[in-house]
Formats: C-alpha cells, sequence, structure tokens
C-alpha cells in the first residue's frame, strides 16, 4: 500500500494527557477542526495514548510548528506506558493535559465522544470539545511531510 499520508496536508498534532501515573502522549496527523469548538482525531489501536483517552477526559492537543520535528519524531516512536516519551520536551500542564510549548496551536479539550468506527474498528475516533485556543500568528505549521522527508 503506498503512503496516502501525502494526500491532503496533514499536521503533526500531538495529543497528550497525563493519567494513571503516565504521561501519554503521541503524534497525530488525522486531525481536523470540524465545527467552532470541535476537533476530531484518528488515534491508532496500537497507541497506549489512544487506549488509555476516554469519554470526559481532558487532553492537550499541540498542533507542532516548523523547527519541532524532533518532538514528532520522539512522540512517534514507543509506546508512553514503555517509555518516558517526554523525556527532554519542554511541556506546559494543565490539570491533566500536556501541551508543548512553542507549538503553532496549544488547546486544551475534553473528550466528548470516543467512537470505534465500523470502517476502521481499530482504532478511535474521539471528538475533542476545545475548552481553550492559543494560536501564535507568527509560527507556521509543521506539516507530516516535512517530518518524513526532512
Amino acid at each position: 500500500m503506498s503512503n496516502h499520508l501525502e494526500a491532503f496536508l496533514a499536521g503533526c498534532n500531538i495529543v497528550a494527557i497525563h493519567k494513571n501515573n503516565y504521561s501519554y502522549g503521541m503524534c497525530c496527523a488525522w486531525a481536523q477542526m470540524v465545527d467552532w469548538d470541535r476537533v476530531t482525531v484518528l488515534l491508532g489501536a496500537q497507541s497506549s495514548t489512544a487506549k488509555n483517552i476516554t469519554k470526559g477526559d481532558v487532553v492537550g492537543v499541540s498542533a507542532l510548528a516548523k523547527g519541532q520535528n524532533h518532538i514528532a519524531l520522539q512522540l512517534g516512536e514507543g509506546h508512553s506506558d514503555e517509555v518516558n516519551k517526554f523525556k527532554d520536551i519542554t511541556t506546559e500542564i494543565h490539570g491533566n493535559a500536556i501541551l508543548i510549548p512553542g507549538a503553532k496551536v496549544m488547546m486544551i479539550c475534553e473528550v466528548m465522544d470516543r467512537l470505534v468506527l465500523e470502517t476502521s474498528p481499530d482504532d478511535y475516533f474521539l471528538v475533542l470539545k476545545v475548552q481553550s485556543f492559543r494560536m501564535d500568528d507568527k509560527k507556521e505549521f509543521l506539516s507530516a511531510h516535512e517530518v518524513l522527508h526532512p
């Protein structure tokens, strides 16, 4: 199967939460604003982050900026319950939500729905309600393409 990740402009978005004595985080290219205060993300079933996020949780979502490639690569490796993915990464903590300072966009979101789609039964489709939103207009978004093809 060819790499369809490049079919659309996909960003590098970090979804992160501190829960059950672990700091869970992953890089997610499949994220989209679907309303003024709603975001959806598709997280793979193999991810310990995805497995541990439940309806009602409050998570951090950071859309990385150009120059944060190393963060995307580090959070894309391994599983949060096996390694400290946040080692040597500066974070900003709000309750249980973990944000990445310097990101283009930083949001704190409540998980409104955690769905398993019939067409993608091994993944988790989260619907998030934005509680707070910060954007740095001076920064540019980091694309998944830039991380995969430096």
